[in-house]
């Protein structure tokens, strides 16, 4: 079954019956492409017998290449208008419920939901996000390479990890190993000594200090599909107490990892690693969700959050990635990414969450 098929299976289940995508994650997953995104609407609407572009004519030539799906054509003299509603005249000229991208620019949202005022409108992250959320096995094989060519990138800045470089330097490393493995770097987060307590810190020109611990959290892109890992350093000595809370937050993580099965509601897997942390008096410094999905974006559902009523399912793929931020001394997060087995979960870095030492 296509994924076009698998689809309008899950539209009719759910009451949808006309789904619109712009160009992006949802829209690529669904036909392998997506064409350029600017202030041109370009909608793939998709109803449950037929579908189609509304398609600024400047992309059309380009596009007709990746897709045989019909087309309705403007031009930036005319504006979206009359294509607009020729194509809902074919695909569903009085849909019932909508789903739109969540990431749909808002004036081509208006655009749409002005044409079709007492239709119901939901996200389509309950129809093409329900269904990219479980990966098949050619997304699972792009992911462990991805997730191989990221532990070569942390093996990388290990090596390189010396008294004076700098957090951008050392984000750079990861970057130059990435792109020898042919992806490319997709973020760097790289944070020494007290900068390592903010979660997203920006890497800048900070050195790299004797008895400093470091944050390296990094993620490059593959074939379409992200890495994404969080492993700690330290040059030297580590401060007072880091041995506490870097095995505190192994800990949750490991229990984590225990939780994880089918059947299991997402928000259990945030209970399971907070309640670790909260039981040994730290639970005010853990401030972020346990984890995010992963896959063609680097986060997508579905998001282990306190009050996520999602169901985990066999072929889900997450983040674990508990975290400890001490202000004004240091902060710890080991990050694992997660694979929904029939029975449990495996993960996909072959790097060990200890505390490497130079």
């Amino acid at each position: 079954m296509t994924r076009l098929e698998r689809l309008r299976d899950r539209m009719a289940a759910t009451g949808v019956d006309l789904v619109a995508l712009s160009p992006g994650a949802h829209m690529h997953w669904l036909l392998g492409f997506a064409p350029h995104p600017d202030e041109r609407p370009c909608l793939l609407l998709i109803g449950l017998d037929n579908a189609g572009f509304l398609m600024p004519a400047l992309n059309a030539k380009d596009v007709r290449q990746h897709t045989d799906l019909p087309f309705w054509e403007w031009g930036d003299d005319e504006g979206p208008d009359a294509a607009f509603a020729d194509a809902l005249c074919t695909i569903n000229s009085q849909p019932r419920c909508v789903a739109v991208d969540e990431v749909m620019r808002a004036d081509h949202t208006l655009l749409l939901l002005d044409f079709m005022p007492e239709a119901k409108r939901t996200f389509a992250s309950g129809t093409v996000g329900a269904l990219r959320m479980i990966k098949d096995a050619g997304e699972l094989a792009a992911l462990e390479e991805n997730a191989r060519i990221a532990d070569a990138a942390h093996a990388a800045i290990r090596e390189a990890l010396r008294e004076g470089i700098t957090e951008r330097e050392l984000v750079e490393v990861a970057k130059a190993r990435f792109e020898a493995d042919g992806a490319r770097i997709a973020f760097g987060i790289v944070g020494t000594g007290v900068h390592s307590a903010f979660p997203h810190h920006q890497s800048g020109d900070t050195p790299v200090r004797t008895g400093d611990v470091v944050v390296i959290d990094i993620g490059g892109k593959k074939g379409g599909y992200y890495s994404d890992i969080t492993r700690m350093a330290c040059l030297g000595h580590a401060p007072d107490g880091y041995k506490e809370i870097h095995d505190l937050v192994d800990t949750a993580v490991k229990a984590a990892l225990a939780a994880i099965r089918p059947g299991v509601k997402a928000r259990m897997i945030d209970k399971v690693a907070r309640d670790v942390i909260d039981a040994a008096g730290y639970g005010e410094f853990f401030t972020h969700r346990t984890g995010h999905g992963l896959g063609s974006e680097i986060h997508e559902p579905p998001y282990l959050t306190g009050n996520s009523d999602l169901t985990l399912e066999e072929g889900m793929v997450f983040t674990v990635e508990p975290g400890i931020y001490l202000p004004g001394r240091f902060g710890v997060r080991l990050e694992e990414v997660a694979i929904v087995t029939a029975d449990g979960c495996r993960t996909l870095s072959k790097l060990s969450r200890d505390l490497f030492s130079v």
